[in-house]
């Protein structure tokens, strides 16, 4: 099979894709969709890319690194939005242009690049979600996103507050769709809602959910949802490795590839965090590649970025601010966790955590340091969290690829078949 996957440069999506399209290339002829900026980590991670917004590099990541939480804010969401449809505008361009030359089978987009799949939709290929985020999918029996990780209630006033949150969302989204109706339309999308009362942002053949069902709010999932572990990949790259002193314990501190805005404010609590722990060694990331130089100032490091995949079992605890990627790896290498979301789907991520007893959750910056404090000697939090990983040691490769058989021969009832490319 013809497979394409579809990602924004962002290593939290792209690295995602990138262990999905190697896992697939293995018996499948696979292309990465995505930017200039993210072709040199395709070709790293062996794999065929295809550039989508020759020359917007800026421009998109003006729109996802803000400068402050962008948060339940109205004004910042939808200009937010405006710009990020400019963009969603030209990559269903692109993709259109691409398919109508000669089209994949399948296409796997990122759920933040909708506007591929609806290209894709118009060409006559099936396309699938990837979403490393089962949290925002909206519906079920559990309390709705984005509010700032609300937490299971049970009984009637939780029955109420949930349907009272959701109706609050759509009535948001739908307001914010009739006022750029005329991009949305240029999209494909001429509704959010489809009759069946899908998202139209996600695709309605399947969507791959990372994650753990046990861990959601919810128990009913629509039958084209298909759980699995997140990828879990990191491209080979040139930083500089993570100094580890012999006899200590390290912690890892790390807010991902965004959220610049508030990296200096926590680099400077964790300094403060680290003169009241000699013991301890803490390394900062700003998760910025191989560009920023390493300041050490006694026993805390500030370094360029920190690969999770070659590192993170020798550190003892994470904290970390609830991003889908850093939480799986995390939950994989089976270490507790301190986590202060700042945006997003964060809050809502760490309230699952919260739940599960697998993590600390700070709401306060002031609370960073007993919280790691009170992490680092909590040896029930430890067991839980090597328990939990070791009961969810599971095969990406071999689930995903015998999704793709599934829907390819139609195994399962219900499943959709993958559509030939057009003549």
């Amino acid at each position: 099979m013809r497979i394409d996957l579809a990602s924004p440069p962002f290593a939290g999506h792209l690295h995602p894709i990138l262990g999905l399209a190697r896992a697939l290339a293995v018996h499948h002829e696979v292309r990465v969709l995505s930017t200039a900026a993210a072709m040199p980590i395709v070709q790293a991670a062996g794999l065929r890319g295809v550039t989508l917004l020759e020359g917007w590099d800026d421009r998109l990541r003006a729109v996802i690194d803000t400068p402050k939480a962008v948060g339940s804010n109205p004004r910042r969401l939808i200009r937010q939005l405006s710009q990020a449809l400019e963009l969603q505008l030209k990559v269903h361009e692109e993709v259109t242009a691409l398919y109508r030359t000669g089209a994949p089978e399948l296409l796997i987009a990122d759920f933040a690049l909708t506007s591929a799949g609806t290209a894709a939709e118009l060409c006559g290929v099936s396309w699938w979600t990837s979403l490393p985020s089962p949290c925002v999918l909206e519906g079920g029996d559990g309390p709705p996103g984005y509010l700032g990780g609300l937490l299971p209630m049970d009984g009637l006033l939780g029955v109420l507050r949930n349907r009272a949150g959701w109706s609050a969302i759509r009535l948001f989204k739908r307001t914010t769709a009739a006022f750029f109706r005329r991009r949305l339309c240029a999209l494909g999308i001429t509704s959010l809602y489809r009759m069946d009362g899908s998202e139209a942002a996600y695709s309605h053949e399947r969507i791959l959910a990372f994650g753990s069902r046990d861990l959601e709010f919810r128990s009913d999932w629509p039958p084209y949802v298909r759980f699995m572990p997140l990828p879990l990949y990191t491209p080979p790259n040139d930083a500089p490795p993570p100094p580890f002193a012999l006899g200590k314990r390290h912690v890892l501190v790390t807010l991902g590839t965004h959220l610049k805005f508030a990296k200096n404010e926590i680099a400077g609590l964790i300094r403060r965090v680290a003169a009241q722990l000699p013991d301890c060694e803490f390394h900062f990331s700003d998760g910025a590649g191989e560009s920023a130089p390493v300041v050490t100032e006694r026993n805390f490091t500030r370094l360029p970025f920190v690969d999770y995949q070659r590192f993170l079992g020798r550190y003892v605890l994470i904290v970390h601010h609830g991003g889908a990627g850093v939480m799986h790896h995390t939950l994989a290498a089976g270490l507790p966790a301190v986590v202060y979301p700042i945006d997003y789907d964060q809050f809502d991520h760490a309230a699952r955590l919260h739940q599960a007893g697998l993590a600390r959750w700070v709401r306060r910056p002031s609370d960073l340091a007993p919280a790691i404090i009170n992490s680092l000697n909590d040896a029930g939090l430890a067991r839980r969290c090597a328990a939990y990983a070791k009961m969810k040691r599971e095969d990406f490769s071999a689930a995903v690829l015998k999704e793709i058989q599934r829907a390819r021969y139609k195994e399962r009832p219900g499943a959709a078949p993958l559509r030939r490319e057009q003549p």
